[in-house]
C-alpha cells in the first residue's frame, strides 16, 4: 500500500480562509463563513484564518483563540498570556491577575462591536513553519505534536499551497486504525 502524502489530505490554500493583514476581525470571520462553502461534504469546519501581506504571502493565521484574544485587547497590552503559560503559571492565578485589573467592564455586545474593527495584524499569530507537500503523514504528526501546532502550512518549494489541520491529522490516523483492527479481526 501507497503511502499518503500531506498533499493527499491538505486543504488547498484557494479553498482556505484569507484576508490582507489589513482587514478587520468581521471581514476575517466572514472569509471564514465564505471559505466553508468550498469545502467538500465531511471535510472538518475552517477553523481559522491565513492572514497575507501585499504581496499575498502567508505571515500570520488567526484561530479561534486569537479571535477571542481580540475581545480582551487590554490584556494583551498588560500580560503576555503565553510567556505566562509556557513558564507554568496556573490558570488559576492568571484569571485571579485580570479579574483584579477590571478590564471587562463593557457588555458583551459592547465588547463584540469594538472588537470587529480590530485589524487582524494586531492579534494575528505569526507563521513560519512549513512542510512540504510530499512529506508523509507521520512527519506532519511529529511536527504537529513537537511544535505545539493545530496546523501546518504545506509548501512547494517556497510556495504555500495547502494547510494541513490537527482535525485532518486526525481523521487520517482514526481512519487507518480502524480499517487496520477490521483487516485483522476478519
Amino acid at each position: 500500500m501507497e503511502t499518503k502524502k500531506i498533499k493527499d489530505i491538505m486543504i488547498p490554500i484557494e479553498n482556505y480562509a484569507t484576508v490582507s493583514q489589513e482587514s478587520s476581525i468581521y471581514d476575517a470571520l466572514i472569509a471564514i463563513r465564505k471559505s466553508q462553502e468550498k469545502l467538500s461534504p465531511g471535510t472538518q469546519q475552517i477553523r481559522a484564518v491565513l492572514i497575507v501581506d501585499d504581496n499575498n504571502n502567508i505571515v500570520g493565521k488567526m484561530g479561534h483563540a486569537a479571535f477571542l484574544r481580540a475581545l480582551e485587547p487590554k490584556y494583551n497590552k498588560i500580560i503576555d498570556f503565553e510567556k505566562l503559560t509556557r513558564a507554568g503559571v496556573s490558570a488559576a492565578f492568571i484569571s485571579s491577575m485580570t479579574d483584579n485589573l477590571r478590564l471587562w467592564q463593557d457588555d458583551f455586545a459592547t465588547i463584540c462591536r469594538q472588537a470587529s474593527s480590530i485589524n487582524v495584524k494586531n492579534v494575528m499569530s505569526p507563521v513560519s513553519e512549513g512542510i512540504d507537500e510530499n512529506a508523509s503523514i507521520t512527519e506532519a504528526i511529529h511536527q504537529i505534536i513537537v511544535l505545539q501546532l493545530l496546523s501546518l502550512l504545506v509548501k512547494s518549494g517556497s510556495k504555500v499551497v495547502g494547510i494541513v489541520r490537527l482535525s485532518d491529522l486526525f481523521h487520517e490516523v482514526e481512519r487507518n486504525i480502524i480499517n487496520e483492527h477490521q483487516k485483522e479481526n476478519k
